[in-house]
């Protein structure tokens, strides 16, 4: 029997291992998907509701379990894991509240019929999630997804492949039916060759990605083929633009921790730093001041803030973004603390004159490592924002809000912050534009997602 390893980011130490899901299993669950969704579409929205009101009691009362796995499995500090699974529940409080009426038949009335718009299931969604919010990913989309009458087959990363299992566990003690909502486990050399086969099969719907805009790419092409809709959440270079009227008392420490959240293993992490060159100085010494207080430390300590990333190859790739960005002519600004041994550390560091063009700008950055350029005029800082392939999210800060909100509405981005951290709301929607993909989750617009919109005319013979 085949089987994948999950590895522990912290000591490099093998977790558990796991056997992979053969391609004779994975056609039988997409025809246990089928038929579960079938009879799940036609189970009254009420009755749904209350087994996703049932998820949020089990995700409090699982808590503390299911943060030790993500700590174990990709570094996140528990404080921030423990977070991650009450936010969670956060969402199933959105659906139970809401669903029903997003949710509800909606009567039209045109100059010359009446007609009925209503909301109805895709069918099975394959949802292909990253490993960085190991929960969150699957619940901000699994939930709303399911209570609209769909079926979901989740591809999990395989570094979280405990985490995934866990969810499959805590769905179906909530009470969802057999088959509803599945986990692959694939063999990470051949997932592209089954999610590409996943996504061509007439037993699919529709499909889901988070993660990286190359692949996202690739899943749009196939999904495009295959006439299936996909949403897709992808990376992100948010742009935390600093007015010369901030208050950097305030801005200063909100700034680190917006970067540095999560190991700033974020796509709505603010990477870039766009700072009045009046406040530039400042600004950059009290970031670097700030940062040492972030200590590096093991992440199943209470109140640790950093931990490892989630992976060595995630670390190398931090090292050689600020390593080039320095050939570039960027000065760096390391912590000067000392790093915990093992290739998945990494210690955080600041670029300062940064300029578009250099890696720590023109690439996503996925670790403790920000970027800070300076403009003169305001119209410069609009441009550096703008000077990105990604538009996911992007904050303004000035202790004048409309000023700010004059400001941001020029940032090409699919969410913007004024005075506030860019952040995931379960009442709002969220995803990107430009190369951070299309599609929306959470909020009304992520309950109406995954949902064929049908007008429905009946007229008398």
């Amino acid at each position: 029997m085949r089987t994948i390893s999950t590895v522990s980011p912290s000591t490099g130490a093998p977790l558990e291992s796991y056997p992979v899901t053969d391609e004779g299993d994975i056609d039988a669950l997409l025809d246990d998907a089928v038929r579960a969704q079938a009879a799940w579409r036609r189970t009254p929205l009420k009755d749904r509701l209350a087994i996703v009101g049932e998820v949020a009691r089990l995700l409090d009362t699982r808590r503390d379990q299911l943060a030790a796995l993500a700590v174990a499995e990709m570094g996140k500090p528990l404080d921030q894991a423990r977070e991650e699974v009450q936010k969670c529940a956060t969402v199933c409080a959105h659906v139970v509240e809401h669903a029903e009426q997003a949710l509800a038949d909606e009567s039209v009335t045109t100059p010359t019929r009446q007609g009925t718009v209503v909301y109805e299931p895709l069918g099975v969604a394959l949802a292909v999630m990253p490993w960085n919010y190991p929960f969150w990913q699957v619940v901000r989309f699994g939930i709303p997804a399911l209570a609209a009458g769909n079926a979901i087959v989740l591809k999990h990363a395989p570094n979280v492949t405990g985490a995934a299992l866990a969810l499959v566990r805590l769905f179906s003690d909530a009470g969802f039916p057999p088959g509803l909502f599945t986990v692959l486990v694939v063999d990470p050399r051949e997932t592209s060759e089954i999610v590409t086969g996943l996504i061509g099969d007439p037993r699919i719907a529709a499909v889901t990605f988070t993660g990286s805009n190359a692949t996202g790419a690739r899943i749009a092409k196939t999904a495009g083929a295959a006439l299936k809709k996909s949403v897709l959440e992808l990376g992100g270079s948010d742009p935390f633009v600093v007015l010369d009227d901030a208050e950097l008392d305030s801005v200063v420490p909100t700034a680190v921790s917006a970067r540095m959240a999560n190991t700033g293993q974020s796509c709505l992490a603010a990477k870039r730093f766009i700072v009045d060159e009046r406040l530039a100085e400042e600004f950059c010494e009290r970031y670097v001041a700030e940062m040492d207080l972030w200590k590096l430390a093991d992440p199943a300590l209470e109140g640790t803030r950093l931990g490892p990333l989630a992976r060595p190859d995630l670390a190398d790739t931090i090292r050689s973004q600020v390593e080039r960005s320095a050939a570039q002519g960027g000065r760096v600004r390391r912590s000067r603390q000392p790093s915990p041994t093992g290739p998945a550390w990494c210690v955080p560091a600041v670029v300062l004159d940064a300029t578009p063009g250099m890696a720590v700008m023109a690439e996503e950055t996925f670790g403790p490592v920000a970027a800070v350029a300076t403009f003169r005029k305001e119209a410069d800082a609009v441009m550096l924002a703008n000077a990105t392939v990604y538009g996911l999210g992007a904050s303004v800060w000035s202790s004048d809000p409309n000023r700010a909100l004059e400001l941001g509405s020029q940032i090409v981005s699919g969410s913007l912050f004024v005075n506030a951290v860019v952040a995931s709301d379960a009442y709002l929607p969220l995803g990107g534009v430009k190369d951070s993909g299309y599609g929306r989750e959470l909020g009304v617009a992520g309950l109406r997602e995954m949902v064929n919109v049908r007008s429905v005319v009946v007229q008398a013979p």
